[in-house]
């Protein structure tokens, strides 16, 4: 690997240890040139996956567009900024067990509405109120009604 400071090709592994919850290795490297001590991430590559937009035009999945629109649906809730990442990660854990390479932002919205359904109410009703594109009141009473029955039957 080459060594950031003097840009030789010559480093050696000093130690090695999982991160990120058994996702990646974490690797301290010395340059065998000028011993220079640098850490480096070592993770499974995994396939491209493609989300269909709905004009049809396709983009690269990106969790971070995810993560932020539940952030705000879950402004000023009690809701932890772990907990949005584990919704998130659980979402794309999801997506790519069912193996394909394209998915359709539809389904993903689908997807993280059960998970916030699951987490808060409110946050549900205002993720809500933007995916589904509510065009009138009536709309957004349906998925109050929703949630109130889901309530009803717990």
């Amino acid at each position: 690997m080459e060594c950031p400071n003097c840009h030789k090709n010559a480093s050696r592994v000093i130690d090695s240890r999982p991160s990120d919850e058994n996702r990646s290795i974490r690797r301290r490297r010395e340059c065998e040139n000028c011993g220079f001590r640098f850490t480096t991430f070592e993770r499974v590559e995994r396939s491209p996956l493609l989300v269909v937009k709905n004009d049809g035009t396709r983009e690269a999945f990106n969790r971070d567009k995810i993560l932020h629109g539940v952030m705000m649906a879950a402004q000023k809730r009690p809701i932890s900024s772990e907990q949005l990442d584990a919704l998130v990660d659980h979402v794309e854990n999801e997506i790519r067990k069912q193996g394909l390479n394209e998915i359709s932002s539809k389904d993903i919205g689908n997807l993280v509405m059960k998970e916030l359904a699951n987490l808060d109410d409110v946050a549900y009703i205002r993720f809500a109120s933007i995916y589904r594109q509510f065009k009138d009141v009536s709309g957004f009473m349906e998925a109050m009604e929703d949630m109130m029955a889901k309530h009803d039957k717990e």
